[in-house]
């Protein structure tokens, strides 16, 4: 009876050993599986980020036990807002794509460290409602990091003015939570190698023709109406703040909030200037440097004395409006006063 009871006792411990064994390598495979799938679909993909729905966030993040043995960065996008230009989801869509494709290119060897660890992914929100209640979602942009421990609740949010410097600031984002190296980002040239050989082959077909234009002084640098409106151009382009719009990305106007049919191309408050305004106060400025230039270059060739007294005093009226409304816009923005100084004696 006694060897009956070890025996039974024996063979109840090597059933736990086995089931104990066996579990942790159906758990692992399960790990690993996903990985190679995650794998598989980041391959398909030309940019290296994955799309999921809710069934496959369902499958590589709620269905997986922590802690995974990888980390996903979700970029949530909506396709309908991609018309909203102060939301800039394009652009960012196309940064992270970038930080995908240069994380793969960094870490593409086995042996790296970083290699298979995180996984970048997106979701759109006709496809992927639940999961956008999942995570608490309720305004775009949106991107956020999900490691091997984190549940939904519980993941990283990045940062709404990290934005701003868009691949870079995700990288580091990245880095600074997982401890993984991103690497160099690798930007997609400006050109394509089919476009560099035939601008190259054009221009060698052409040079013939331009090398002789020019030794007749026949070509357009030749013509001073070309200078002349580049000047005006260069001169408005400075005046207007177009430089501040292009590296703010900044756009012409926006929609009225109260009222969404109406649009706004004044924002009250010196914080941020839309272009339109930038325009309107660069055509004024223009109009008062050219009225300039043509009383300071072209009407002291006048012989009319008359002539030019006319056009004088259309040019300073002109000139006296266009401030004038310069003026206005500014203290309607910035809630400053900009009077004249009378001295004291004219009072």
């Amino acid at each position: 009876m006694t060897s009956f009871r070890t025996l039974t006792l024996t063979h109840f411990f090597l059933f736990i050993v086995l089931f104990s064994s066996v579990s942790h390598n159906v758990s692992s495979d399960s790990g690993s599986d996903r990985v190679s799938e995650l794998l598989e679909l980041q391959s398909r993909s030309k940019s290296g980020v994955i799309h999921l729905d809710d069934h496959s966030i369902s499958r590589f993040l709620k269905s997986v036990k922590t802690p995974r043995p990888y980390s996903l960065l979700l970029f949530f996008d909506a396709t309908q807002l991609h018309d909203k230009q102060e939301l800039h989801l394009k652009d960012l869509q196309k940064e992270f794509g970038i930080v995908a494709s240069s994380f793969i290119t960094n870490n593409q060897d086995p042996s790296s460290p970083s290699h298979a660890k995180i996984f970048f992914c997106d979701i759109e929100f006709k496809e992927s409602q639940n999961s956008f209640a999942s995570f608490g979602v309720n305004a775009l942009p949106h991107i956020r990091l999900i490691g091997p421990n984190h549940g939904l609740k519980d993941s990283d949010q990045m940062d709404q003015g990290d934005f701003s410097r868009l691949a870079e600031s995700m990288a580091e984002f990245i880095e600074s939570r997982t401890k993984l190296v991103v690497g160099p980002i690798h930007r997609p040239p400006m050109f394509s190698r089919n476009q560099i050989i035939f601008a190259v082959i054009a221009w060698l077909v052409w040079l013939p023709f331009i090398v002789k234009k020019v030794l007749s002084g026949k070509t357009l640098v030749h013509d001073p109406k070309l200078w002349l409106s580049g000047a005006v151009f260069v001169y408005f382009f400075s005046v207007s703040g177009a430089m501040h719009n292009i590296i703010r990305k900044m756009p012409m106007f926006l929609a009225d909030r109260n009222d969404p049919n109406k649009l706004v191309f004044f924002y009250q408050g010196s914080g941020m200037q839309l272009g339109a305004e930038g325009f309107a106060v660069g055509f004024l400025y223009t109009i008062v440097g050219v009225l300039l230039a043509l009383v300071t270059r072209g009407l002291v060739k006048v012989r009319n004395p008359t002539v030019q007294r006319l056009v004088m005093i259309i040019a300073l009226f002109v000139s006296f409006w266009a401030v004038k409304k310069v003026v206005y816009l500014d203290n309607w923005k910035t809630g400053y006063g900009v009077h004249a100084f009378w001295p004291s004696s004219w009072q």
